[in-house]
């Protein structure tokens, strides 16, 4: 059976790695003002030129059902089954739309990664390898879906701005914690993104506390990929993180920049390591 893998840009992988894992992504939109992009049109630097310059956060449009189901024919056209990997339902409406026209079409599944970014990458890339080794589509789906809780998705963030800007944080939170140098971990958990650790200090020390204190608390992991995954960073918080996962024993580490999504939550410097923790699991 010829499977194709696909899910939305918010995945976050460069070109390089969707050829590499087969994987196919449809466009979320970046609204800018009184303009509209197609993810992957516009960079994060051009996110972060635009809040500087308007004071205002961007904007972004799920795909709709006319998109996807226009999407999903277009692959069955040169495959056989559809196997979707979709943005977190908490945070938006897209996986609902996928889920919503692939009721009524065969051979295409849904699955709801309760994540985002490169969370979403490391269940593509499974979701590939199980195509690779000849399981049915709704095999794969199902197998997906059963890991789908051991993903760690977290990101440490240097400053608040844009979730003040976005309404995700109060004001006396947002000046007391630039006040005092606090640098929040936003933790994936059960689909959404929630403040769990707070660091202090300067981003190279924070990148090592943080991914120094998340390889302890997700102590099993599938040791075969990692991430790190950043809208802005300074080559010591990337070496940092590169460091403690060659530490730890990783195979693969990707270094990707973060689209719109992250990058329109947590601003610039933002820093993240993404895994599957389920290294000690029986995944038959």
């Amino acid at each position: 059976m010829k499977i194709s893998v696909t899910a939305e840009s918010t995945i976050d992988l460069p070109k390089e790695l969707l050829e590499k894992y087969k994987i196919i992504t449809t466009p979320f939109m970046i609204i800018l003002g009184d303009k509209e992009y197609k993810d992957g049109e516009v960079s994060s630097s051009d996110i972060f030129k635009f809040v500087s310059e308007r004071k205002i956060l961007p904007k972004t449009s799920a795909v709709n059902k006319e998109q996807y189901e226009a999407f999903f024919k277009e692959q069955l056209k040169l495959n056989d089954a559809v196997v979707h990997i979709s943005l977190s339902s908490q945070i938006s409406s897209a996986c609902q739309n996928a889920k919503d026209v692939a009721k009524n079409m065969k051979n295409v599944y849904v699955v709801d990664s309760l994540s985002l970014s490169t969370g979403i990458a490391l269940l593509a890339i499974y979701a590939r390898q199980l195509a690779e080794e000849g399981y049915d589509a709704i095999d794969v789906a199902e197998k997906v879906g059963k890991r789908v809780p051991a993903v760690q998705a977290s990101f440490v963030i240097e400053r608040l701005d844009y979730l003040y800007k976005g309404g995700r944080c109060s004001a006396l939170a947002y000046f007391g914690a630039n006040l005092m140098h606090i640098r929040p971990q936003i933790l994936v958990k059960d689909g959404k993104m929630g403040s769990y650790k707070k660091y202090r200090g300067n981003m190279d020390k924070v990148v090592r506390n943080y991914c120094a204190d998340t390889l302890s608390e997700f102590n099993t992991p599938d040791k075969k990929i990692a991430f790190i995954t950043y809208t802005t960073a300074t080559p010591e918080m990337i070496n940092e993180a590169k460091k403690a996962l060659q530490n730890q024993g990783f195979e693969a580490i990707y270094e990707t920049r973060a689209g719109g999504t992250i990058s329109s939550h947590c601003g610039e410097h933002t820093l993240g390591i993404l895994y599957l923790n389920d290294g000690n699991s029986n995944l038959d």
